[in-house]
């Protein structure tokens, strides 16, 4: 396999996981650093790729921490592994936050269902709760809508590893900011 294959088929990967919700690379793990310098990791659902620009889209609520996190430094690493490809990526980049009222969060709201919107009427993540079954008031799954958010990654770097049972294969790829290819090396695995 060449470099410009192995590439491909990694954002394809990507592109598909946001379109299917049982595909490998559904659910990604979103790397920020805290207040106190220590990292943090968490699943997000990934929910739009973008390849030709090099970007990877999500959903959270503006409550959160990794959202005050990302306020004050926006540089983060996505990681997925696929057990089915047995593929791993890394990929750091710039996140860039849309809060409710920007035109990016108010798309991407008005495609959510119904349940999903019900998803941002609780308390904030995190918080205490009196049980673990306490559930939302559905009547107010649209005052969500405030405390909705969408953050887009910008890729700057992949660095994707492919295991295989001989001669596992490893390639780093850079991009520029608005998705431009820049350089391509293989790297020992």
């Amino acid at each position: 396999m060449d470099l410009k294959t192995f590439e491909a088929e990694a954002w394809a990967a990507l592109d598909d996981a946001a379109a299917d919700p049982q595909a490998g690379f559904r659910y990604l793990t979103l790397c920020t650093v805290d207040a106190e310098l220590r990292p943090q990791a968490r699943t997000v659902v990934l929910r739009q790729c973008a390849d030709d620009h090099r970007t990877l889209t999500f959903h959270t609520d503006v409550r959160s921490p990794k959202w005050q996190e990302m306020a004050v430094n926006p540089q983060v690493t996505v990681l997925g592994y696929c057990h089915q490809r047995r593929l791993q990526l890394r990929m750091p980049g710039r996140a860039e936050c849309y809060a409710a009222g920007t035109e990016v969060a108010r798309a991407a709201w008005r495609a959510l269902p119904q349940h999903t919107r019900q998803t941002y009427t609780g308390g904030p993540p995190g918080e205490a709760r009196l049980a673990a079954d306490e559930m939302p008031d559905a009547s107010a799954a649209e005052a969500g809508e405030s405390r909705f958010g969408v953050v887009i990654v910008r890729v700057s770097m992949l660095d994707a590893y492919q295991l295989q049972r001989n001669d596992n294969q490893r390639a780093l790829f850079r991009y520029a900011s608005e998705g431009e290819l820049q350089a391509s090396e293989w790297l020992n695995p």
